[in-house]
């Protein structure tokens, strides 16, 4: 099979395939992953009390979660102080960074979109025919 076959043939049981920014949709639009990364984007350096005072709504545990998935995946970096008491701090890092263009726009499409979408919202949801 030839190669623009054999991608087509796997883009229908792929979706990584049919649609390659899905992964980049999984890692970075994970709950709370989009204002962990905003959050030390805009404000910088933080240690963990600081960045779940200023994200809000966030519990310990599931914030815990996020910043390990995060560190993991190259995006934020953790800082360990061996003092006591002990000291941990996290970062965006240079992968990290390297999302702000791609926030940015997004930022402006809401900017000038999310107005539509409210009132597409409002007019399906007055539809008496649903």
């Amino acid at each position: 099979m030839a190669g623009s076959a054999m991608r087509t043939a796997a883009a229908g049981t792929d979706p990584e395939l049919a649609c390659p920014v899905s992964p980049v949709v999984d890692i970075v639009f994970s709950r709370w992953t989009t204002p962990v990364l905003w959050t030390l984007h805009t404000y910088g350096r933080q240690r963990f009390v600081e960045l779940q005072r200023r994200i809000g709504g966030v519990t310990p545990k599931v914030l815990t979660q996020r910043l390990r998935q995060l560190e993991r995946d190259g995006l934020v970096v953790r800082t360990y102080h061996p003092e006591v008491p002990p000291r941990v701090e996290y970062e965006i890092s240079e992968l990290g960074l390297s999302l702000a263009p791609l926030f940015a726009h997004l930022s402006e499409w809401a900017a000038a979109h999310l107005g539509e979408v409210e009132q597409a919202r409002r007019a399906y949801d007055e539809d008496p025919a649903r």
